[in-house]
């Protein structure tokens, strides 16, 4: 009977993005082909690295663009609605617990596929399993750097327009143009910092899984020289 963890050698092997193959649609299907490329390097066996083609690491990095833009697009939409409108004029509140909630919203995407991100670094092991991991990151990272980049410059060029008569002209064409006046001159100086905070908070989420995935790495080769010089 064969053990559990024994890996059949003469299994076929059909390389990611080759012709008929099914190929990863969103994240979730690329952690599912590199869970597979894991099990395949975790067992010892030498893999090609023909296996993932061009084509293959194509799909992975265009599947972390996509998904760095739509991280970015939530954050793009929600994130002035959420900071320039609800929190300020419409729950008013002084509650931290309350704010915090309602300001995590428009990073929801953000935080929940970062965490999918750095939980892929425990894959980071062979070369197959590194070479589809690195595509995903890159597309993603990418992305993510650019938006948050163009999210700061945006909103700097925004707070040195809004001086008081322009935005009191840009008032007057609402029905209610005191109070819009008065409304945007109380959140203009947040404008920078907040700007500011979630390009930061882009970045960091663009460049965590790297860290994760490196620091696991390193650990895991501590831990078997480690084991070797016990059994030396």
């Amino acid at each position: 009977m064969a053990e559990k963890d024994d890996y059949n050698t003469n299994t076929t092997i059909i390389p990611l993005g080759g012709s008929g193959r099914y190929r990863p649609r969103n994240i979730i299907s690329a952690i599912s082909e590199i869970q597979q490329f894991y099990v395949i390097e975790s067992q010892g066996q030498d893999i090609p690295s023909e296996f993932l083609t061009l084509e293959g690491s194509l799909d992975l990095f265009k599947i972390g663009m996509r998904s760095g833009f739509n991280e970015g697009l939530f954050i793009v939409l929600l994130f002035p609605v959420f900071s320039f409108y609800l929190l300020p004029f419409v729950l008013d509140t002084s509650d931290p617990f309350v704010k915090g909630m309602v300001t995590l919203v428009p990073y929801l995407p953000l935080i929940i596929n970062t965490i999918l991100c750095v939980y892929i670094g425990r894959y980071y092991v062979g070369n197959i399993t590194r070479r589809a991991i690195n595509s995903l990151f890159i597309g993603r990272g990418t992305v993510l750097l650019l938006k948050g980049f163009l999210i700061y410059v945006i909103y700097q060029v925004i707070y040195k327009l809004s001086t008081p008569e322009y935005v009191w002209a840009v008032a007057q064409k609402f029905s209610q143009p005191e109070k819009i006046y008065q409304g945007y001159l109380r959140i203009l100086p947040e404008l920078v910092p907040l700007a500011t905070e979630t390009a930061v908070g882009m970045c960091f989420a663009a460049i965590l899984p790297y860290i994760a995935s490196y620091t696991l790495d390193k650990w895991r080769q501590v831990k078997a020289k480690k084991n070797i010089q016990k059994i030396q």
